[in-house]
């Protein structure tokens, strides 16, 4: 298994699918799983129920997911915040995928919906960042930058750095 892991904007989604279609390997995202689990979206979670209740849904889905799941997982931004997630990664390829705040916002939009980005866009981008950073490259095993690239050359990067392109 693979697990991409890294803040909004990094481009966990669409790189999990690049890479799942490079490998040939299912790809699952604990977000879509959460949705899926609550009926409901990830904003509607947070407003109708509170951001508790969300982090709660995310460490059932990861844990099951890592149980379950064989090829390439994507990870909500926050999912590694908690301890026992980050237990549950030990053993795995986990990639952080890097991303400034300029190409953050970027890729976010200022007008974003994210519940963890009302107020200030950018300066709660950039405070997530400087909170989250250090506890992503705690569980990586490979990271890699993705400022100013394509996913495709991301996707390529991680693929061979993992060994995983069959050499």
């Amino acid at each position: 298994m693979i697990v991409l892991v890294g803040p909004m904007g990094a481009g966990k989604t669409t790189l999990g699918a690049l890479v799942g279609r490079r490998l040939g390997q299912p790809v699952r995202d604990t977000d879509h799983d959460v949705e899926a689990t609550a009926g409901k979206t990830i904003a509607d979670i947070f407003v109708d129920d509170g951001e508790e209740t969300f982090r709660a849904l995310e460490r059932a889905a990861v844990a099951e997911a890592v149980a379950t799941h064989d090829g390439v997982l994507t990870l909500g931004g926050g999912a590694v915040l908690d301890p026992g997630t980050r237990d549950l990664l030990a053993g795995h390829d986990v990639v952080f995928l890097r991303v400034g705040l300029a190409d953050a916002v970027k890729r976010v939009g200022l007008g974003s919906s994210r519940p963890m980005l009302l107020g200030n866009v950018r300066g709660r981008i950039k405070a997530l960042l400087d909170e989250r950073t250090p506890v992503y490259e705690s569980v990586a095993t490979l990271v890699v930058d993705t400022d100013g690239r394509t996913p495709e050359d991301v996707a390529e990067e991680i693929v061979t750095a993992l060994g995983k392109d069959g050499s």
